[in-house]
């Protein structure tokens, strides 16, 4: 039995996360929730954004399951997806795109997977304030080792899941001794893995690349913020945000969570597309070791999503976000 720390999240998140523990149980998957919460509802309730409780259940289990949150305006932590990452060095933000059968996309046949840089970059949070001269300058800190440990990761994932290349997206034409680093830190990797294929684009061309020919890619890793963009592009070729998972990785810890936001505006309406943290539970569940009951799900899902009728209005059905999980649960 794995132990793993359940946070619902605001808006949205307590319906889709009890939509996912419903299709985990009806599969009676191996998986013990500690529920813990953070953000704008823990706020209201007990002035904390990040409870002492959270952090102590995350430090035991290792594991996480996380619904979106708010982090509350003007209020404690610049965001707390970026403290959590950063306080626990989850250095590896992993989010796929597939296109999935049932989910009309522009686009065929795209499999990816990309590698965003989880907390150095301009989010490193380097940012000064010179009143005087009326500048402020952010500072995009970019580490060896973190170039390293990134793309490494990237060449690894690669060659476990048999994939065939991996495509660096970077500013080195401009940027050019930060960009440096990573090019020298993934040719460092692609020596490991010499059955990978290696390529480097400039961010602007990669852009324009993914729109015009995105089956082309296959495994993109990328700095921080320009992996904060494409990441969202992506998921945008294959029918959304709330239809693609995401993961937080570390040596020692891993956050899976929805990469939408907490969409207060149609909080407990019953309107909410569960699909993109149920496929993060199930990255969570490969990441266990747990892979059929992972696929069993998978399937299950698919195959309520070649029928419409039986999913929720952004899927073009009429479904509520518990009639959705339950039309999953008749198939598993």
């Amino acid at each position: 039995m794995h132990v793993v720390t359940l946070i619902p999240g605001d808006g949205i998140g307590p319906e889709i996360t009890k939509a996912v523990t419903d299709i985990f149980a009806a599969a009676q998957v191996p998986v013990q929730w500690e529920e813990q919460n953070a953000g704008q509802t823990t706020f209201d309730q007990s002035g904390e954004l990040i409870p002492n409780a959270l952090l102590k259940s995350l430090e035991k289990n290792k594991v996480a399951l996380k619904g979106p949150i708010t982090t509350p305006v003007g209020k404690g932590f610049r965001s707390i997806n970026v403290t959590l990452r950063q306080k626990y060095d989850l250095y590896q933000n992993v989010r796929p795109s597939k296109t999935t059968p049932g989910i009309k996309t522009r686009y065929e046949g795209i499999d990816l997977v990309l590698f965003r840089e989880n907390t150095e970059g301009l989010y490193s949070g380097l940012e000064m304030w010179d009143e005087r001269l009326g500048i402020a300058d952010a500072v995009a800190r970019v580490t060896v080792e973190g170039s390293r440990k990134i793309c490494r990761a990237a060449f690894a994932y690669a060659a476990k899941h048999g994939r065939k290349k991996v495509t660096l997206a970077h500013k080195a034409n401009i940027i050019k001794m930060a960009g440096t680093l990573m090019i020298n830190a993934c040719k460092e990797a692609s020596l490991e893995f010499p059955e990978i294929v290696f390529e480097d684009k400039i961010i602007d061309n990669m852009c324009m690349q993914l729109v015009g020919k995105p089956e082309q890619f296959d495994v993109i890793v990328t700095t921080n913020l320009f992996g904060d963009l494409l990441s969202d592009l992506c998921a945008g070729l294959v029918g959304g945000l709330g239809v693609v998972a995401g993961a937080n990785i570390g040596d020692n810890m891993a956050i899976f969570e929805a990469v939408h936001g907490s969409a207060p505006d149609i909080a407990g309406q019953g309107k909410a597309n569960p699909t993109a943290l149920l496929r993060s539970a199930l990255m969570m569940l490969h990441h266990l070791g747990e892979h059929a009951k992972a696929d069993q799900i998978e399937k299950a899902l698919e195959a309520t999503l070649l029928h419409p009728e039986q999913c929720t209005g952004d899927l073009g059905g009429r479904a509520s976000t518990s009639e959705f999980a339950q039309h999953i649960i008749e198939k598993l």
